[in-house]
């Protein structure tokens, strides 16, 4: 750890909690760590990682809970590097080819399947068995959406908590190339007009929890980041990440606590001064929150400290849609043409997307079908499969009785999966578990059972977002906050509110002496939220 410098010297005895290991709360824990703060991690559960691990299933059988794939490792590397260490060295993370294997279904059956991979040329000559025309586009996409990404990055990397910041060099810069007004299936437009190939570009907003036919055009980078830079699979699973980092962390002092339940941030004034813990009192110079931001801020933060984002505004707020999951040990193999990661996407899906989002329960859905055995042997026993079946469904605010729904949608979603070959399924499942939206809010403090956080929209992102600095002395970190959900980008998120955090306690030099990249330039007076 660097104790060298003014900076980091003015850290020393400085005490900052942290409420939650979930992948945001990890990174920020490192980084706080790293500048030289005595850090407290609070963890609610037995396991660190929150929705980013994994688990043992009797039978032997292991799964994601949450994420199944790492895209863009580079910023968690560099978050390593700042520590002294290399990822590499802590996690196996296993590049795929192909990527995922997208299947496309119509009125009479299968229509067409795209094996989706890094490889322009073969990426080519999948796409041309479907659309020829289209083919010849691939590499005007990825040269515009490589430009849209070099602009896009120092947003991605700047704080947003003034008006002003709507306004910094980087905003102003890559305007030109965001296109707002667009959504992300118009901006395919211009290259793909085959729809299901327009789909293997924007069937990525799920990550988003969002419709390509109403996510703002600029997460056309979300295909182009995979395609350019790769999806890998953690060896041991995504929760292996979570562990390393853990693992780091306490070699470099941070206090993990885990099975210890945070009930309330404290104050002193307007500013956070320490949280309650299992009824026990724990004194901090700063409060940094990692957690479902609608779910825990009410919880754990009085609404007069939050004065942007009072309980009737929370109500309010867009959210992602939730998902149905099915997580099933089977016995026997499946068909090798399942692949790693294998989508369905729906007849009718643009209707589908529509359902989701106006509340209504799918009946021919799209799924994802997670066969991490495919690369890595150690998710289940010799001669077992272990399947995660994800299902994007309407959140809770759709009203759906899901107690007396859940038995009939199982028997759809396994019934949906024999278009993918897996027809004797039922018969050979050994171990199965059912994460339906009333789950995801009651077992895992997800709001609304909103899988992907708040949504995504023009005025719920950069400066309508909740801010990195939520108040005096008070962080969060998340999917809730800027730059919002998916790893990479929670990491991102991280960076920006570690440095802030460092910024109040000891001045901008600290941060920089930490290892933590500069933010874009910002006003920083008067309360964040």
């Amino acid at each position: 750890m660097l104790q060298s410098g003014d900076g980091l010297r003015a850290l020393t005895g400085r005490r900052v909690a942290v409420v939650g290991a979930g992948p945001g709360g990890l990174a920020s824990a490192l980084l706080l760590a790293r500048a030289g703060i005595h850090v407290t991690l609070f963890e609610k559960d037995a396991q660190v990682g929150g929705r980013t691990k994994t688990v043992s299933a009797p039978g032997g059988y292991k799964f994601d809970i949450g994420p199944t794939f790492f895209l863009y490792p580079q910023i968690l590397a560099d978050i390593f590097t700042s520590c002294g260490e290399r990822l590499e060295d802590h996690v196996k993370l296993e590049r795929l080819d192909p990527q995922y294997h997208l299947v496309f279904e119509g009125e009479d059956g299968i229509t067409g399947t795209i094996r989706a991979t890094g490889d322009i040329a073969r990426m080519e000559t999948e796409i041309a068995r479907l659309a020829p025309d289209d083919a010849k586009n691939v590499q005007a996409f990825f040269t515009e959406n490589r430009t849209k990404l070099d602009y896009f990055k120092p947003i991605l990397q700047q704080a947003f908590h003034t008006l002003r910041s709507m306004a910094s060099p980087a905003m102003l810069a890559a305007l030109p190339h965001l296109h707002p007004g667009r959504s992300v299936d118009r901006d395919l437009k211009r290259y793909f007009a085959d729809p299901r190939v327009r789909l293997a570009f924007s069937f990525q907003t799920k990550y988003l929890g969002m419709s390509p036919f109403r996510c703002p055009s600029l997460f056309t980078i979300l295909s182009f980041l995979e395609y350019e830079h790769g999806v890998y699979h953690p060896v041991g699973g995504c929760g292996a990440v979570s562990e390393a980092m853990a693992g780091l962390a306490g070699r470099m002092g941070v206090d993990i606590r885990l099975n210890a339940n945070v009930e309330r941030v404290l104050f002193d004034g307007k500013r956070a001064s320490g949280v309650v813990a299992d009824g026990e009192t724990f004194n901090a110079d700063a409060v940094l929150i990692n957690g479902d931001f609608a779910k825990v801020m009410r919880a754990l933060v009085p609404e007069r400290h939050r004065p942007r984002w009072r309980d009737a505004k929370i109500k309010k707020a867009r959210l992602s849609c939730s998902t149905f999951m099915l997580y099933l040990g089977v016995e026997g193999k499946v068909p090798d043409s399942l692949g790693h990661h294998t989508i369905l996407l729906a007849d009718g899906y643009e209707r589908n997307i529509r359902e989701i989002t106006e509340g209504t329960l799918p009946m021919q859905p799209s799924l994802y079908v997670q066969h991490a055995g495919y690369t890595d042997g150690g998710m289940a026993p010799a001669g077992h499969t272990a399947l995660y079946v994800l299902v994007p469904v309407p959140n809770l605010k759709a009203g759906i009785d899901w107690a007396a729904t859940r038995t009939s949608y199982r028997a759809l979603i396994l019934e949906r999966l024999k278009r993918l070959g897996l027809e004797d399924l039922e018969s050979r499942i050994r171990y199965e578990r059912i994460i339906d939206p009333t789950q995801w809010e009651e077992d895992f403090a997800v709001h609304e059972g909103a899988t992907f956080n708040l949504a995504h929209d023009l005025m719920q992102m950069l400066y309508f977002r909740p801010h990195n600095r939520f108040g005096p002395g008070l962080y969060i970190v998340g999917g809730g906050t800027h730059p919002g959900s998916g790893l990479p980008v929670i990491y991102e998120g991280a960076r920006i509110s570690a440095r802030l955090l460092i910024e109040e306690l000891a001045g901008a030099r600290a941060a920089s002496q930490a290892g933590i990249p500069d933010t874009a330039p910002l006003a920083t007076s008067g309360e964040a939220s």
